[in-house]
């Protein structure tokens, strides 16, 4: 048995605030137990401005919430996923990466992801997103092996793309994680079935911790988000739903449940190619 720690944030466009917050639920989280603590999509800064983004964002290198959070986890002696950050890039059309880390109880970086599907949609009438006009996407999907079971990163969107979510199952992931910034409508209507549905079909442990609540904004732009980070279990089966309240939310997991799911309903092993229509 595990124990985990998805983190839940109200971050604001203040990098320097959200990491003196994420700093205290980190290390909330330690003394509490947790050996897996997972933040949030976007835990260094929320905004809906691209100027502000510019303004505040920084190089992997040069990332201040990287290397606290390194830090932190080396103090603590514990795995964190970084949900994801903002990170400039040296792209010659100047738009940021949406990239998530996974550092290991000595305060390395074991492995990163770039997000790959941009959220590029038409809400409603009155809410449109254009993710890829801010970030550009990645290519290249990742699976982690840690003591406690492999895990394949993903970031919130991705978690409508199901092939993504087999290909992740099929490289060796037992755990998905994605660490989501979600909106209220589109989360009210889909979280909980897109989640459930990604473990069911993988019969993996679903990981999602998520930004919650009206984000402070230096801007005259707001954003909500839905919250509800959620934990599912290989079966399906929703253990943790953190409701909309920002904070430490502790699970335990045992990889054996994966192990259980995968023989009872093997669908990864009936897989078959076929000719498209």
């Amino acid at each position: 048995m595990t124990t985990g720690a998805l983190v839940q944030m109200n971050a604001s466009d203040d990098p320097g605030h959200n990491l003196a917050v994420l700093q205290g639920y980190i290390a909330s989280a330690a003394k509490q137990g947790a050996d897996f603590v997972l933040t949030p999509e976007v835990s260094n800064c929320l905004s809906v401005s691209r100027a502000r983004q510019s303004a505040v964002l920084s190089h992997q290198d040069d990332d201040l919430t990287l290397a606290t959070v390194r830090d932190a986890a080396k103090t603590h002696g514990i795995w964190v996923l970084i949900g994801s950050l903002g990170i400039k890039t040296d792209d010659p059309d100047g738009r940021f990466a949406n990239r998530s880390f996974l550092i290991s109880p000595n305060g390395a970086i074991v492995a990163h992801y770039d997000k790959i599907h941009m959220f590029d949609v038409d809400v409603s009438p009155t809410e449109t997103w254009r993710e890829s006009e801010g970030y550009r996407p990645g290519t290249q999907a990742v699976v982690v092996q840690t003591p406690f079971g492999g895990i394949g990163m993903a970031i919130c969107y991705d978690m409508r793309f199901p092939l993504l979510a087999n290909a992740l199952a099929q490289g060796g992931a037992q755990i998905l994680t994605y660490p989501s910034a979600f909106t209220p409508a589109t989360g009210a209507a889909h979280w909980h079935s897109l989640l459930r549905a990604r473990a069911i079909e993988t019969g993996c442990y679903v990981m999602a911790p998520a930004q919650t609540g009206l984000h402070p904004s230096t801007s005259d732009k707001t954003r909500s988000t839905y919250g509800h980070s959620l934990v599912v279990s290989p079966w399906g089966e929703v253990i943790l739903d953190a409701g909309t309240d920002p904070g430490v939310y502790v699970f335990e997991f045992d990889m054996n449940n994966v192990v259980d799911a995968r023989a009872k309903v093997p669908a990864l092993q009936n897989e078959r190619s076929f000719n498209g229509p």
